[in-house]
């Protein structure tokens, strides 16, 4: 079966990355897109949800990538139609939006999928079969990159619920949580605020194990020049590291995987089996990490943030 998909919010995240993946896999067609300020070639086009239902009933799924302060009602908007609903990360501004919308689609019968892209780079699933068996003595998480960079004009990051730094340091969340065999939790947390802003440019994260283990957590948007994303564990039979946001791994400094950016087509492929089994994949360990951190975060107000 081939599913109709439309695309909610339709910003460079849609453009880079959602539509080429849906235009290679088979058992989806872009039909459509649902959005206030852009249009998408080639396809229908709606401001708003409603106007999509009424004119397209036939479209049977919905991408959600708007930023997630908004992202609830347009979920439960597609839910109650009926829809199956991809979320882009974070699945949500709350934990409690998540749940809501979980069950919500529980009741509907429809698919929901919490979608973590970095999980599908090529060195998580490596890493996670590598570390089966091993004692870990010692974690290490760096992930540092140049906001101005990746995020300009996107004031959303920098309101409530916007997540700071945690927008792209969920990514590394994701993948640390998804190849450590026992689950980690907060214990300290540091947050740098912006003078002017709401969110976080930079945290320093303590997590623990459940055996004990420590888990050291560097998170910072202000780094000019190389960007930093690394995962570090030592175990009793050697160190992996992770690099380049999943692309790389290495075992006690040897190359042993080194991929390409294909995290959005597995997201693809994933839902196209969650639609085929009729099941929904929703977790929200990544993003309880951030909402720990902020529970627990002690605040301290830097330099003002200007792009």
């Amino acid at each position: 079966m081939v599913h109709k998909i439309a695309i909610v919010g339709f910003g460079k995240i849609a453009r880079d990355q959602h539509v080429p993946s849906i235009a290679e896999n088979p058992d989806f067609t872009f039909a459509a897109a649902v959005s206030r300020n852009a249009r998408a070639e080639g396809v229908d086009n709606f401001a708003t949800l409603e106007e999509l239902f009424e004119s397209r009933p036939d479209i049977g799924v919905v991408a959600l990538c708007t930023p997630p302060q908004v992202r609830f009602e347009y979920a439960k908007k597609a839910i109650a139609a009926g829809k199956h609903v991809l979320l882009e990360k974070p699945p949500g501004a709350t934990l409690s939006e998540v749940a809501t919308l979980e069950a919500m689609a529980r009741e509907k019968s429809v698919v929901l999928f919490a979608t973590w892209h970095s999980r599908y780079a090529p060195a998580v699933e490596p890493a996670r079969d590598w570390l089966k068996g091993k004692a870990i003595t010692g974690v290490e998480i760096v992930w540092r990159e140049d906001v101005k960079h990746w995020h300009p004009g996107q004031k959303w990051i920098w309101e409530a619920g916007g997540l700071g730094v945690f927008d792209p340091g969920i990514n590394g969340l994701s993948i640390l949580t998804a190849i450590l065999p026992e689950p980690i939790h907060v214990t300290r947390a540091n947050l740098e605020f912006p003078a002017n802003c709401q969110t976080p440019i930079a945290a320093q994260v303590d997590f623990v194990t459940a055996s004990g283990v420590a888990v050291k957590g560097d998170f910072d948007w202000r780094q000019e020049g190389p960007q930093s994303w690394d995962i570090t564990v030592v175990t009793d039979a050697g160190t992996l590291a992770i690099s380049e946001g999943g692309a790389k791994m290495a075992i006690d400094g040897e190359r042993v995987v080194d991929g390409e950016d294909r995290e959005y087509p597995g997201i693809y492929a994933h839902f196209a089996q969650l639609l085929a089994s009729g099941e929904s994949d929703v977790d929200v360990t990544p993003l309880r990490q951030v909402a720990d951190a902020m529970m627990l975060g002690r605040r301290e107000t830097v330099a003002a943030f200007h792009e």
